[in-house]
């Protein structure tokens, strides 16, 4: 039963990207996995796309890779083999790997910082007492 949800996975994971993707938000989390016993950090690299028909869609998702120049690369590389045109804006957090990715694969894209980490960035440097304000 598990290989047919493998199999489903996999089929999604490779499926073909039809339509035009102007906005595209990609950002890499890290999640703890135990695997055979050891808890381990796994970093999941996710692209979630706004298309034209103004609906959003998880477009991607590659788990094991790290948030380097290279894991992006290859990330995004995968989306555009399976189809992903049209993008005019990629947002992220101000990872430089992510960066420079966008930049070398998808030079017709602005790249945007995403106020979430900004503002998490920001708070991150702010004392407590002055955070609520």
């Amino acid at each position: 039963k598990l290989k047919k949800v493998y199999e489903d996975i996999d089929a999604w994971r490779q499926r073909p990207l039809t339509q035009s993707y102007p906005y595209v938000f990609m950002d890499g989390v890290w999640h703890k996995r135990s695997w055979g016993g050891a808890v381990e950090n796994v970093s999941v690299l996710v692209a979630i796309d706004i298309g034209m028909d103004g609906h959003r869609e998880v477009i991607g998702v590659a788990e094991g890779m790290k948030e380097d120049t290279q894991s992006w690369r290859s990330f995004v590389s995968s989306l555009i083999s399976r189809g992903l045109t049209g993008v005019r804006m990629v947002t992220g957090d101000r990872c430089a790997g992510l960066v420079s990715a966008i930049g070398e694969l998808l030079p017709e894209a602005r790249y945007q910082r995403c106020m979430v980490h900004f503002m998490r960035n920001v708070l991150a440097r702010v004392s407590p007492r002055h955070t609520r304000w």
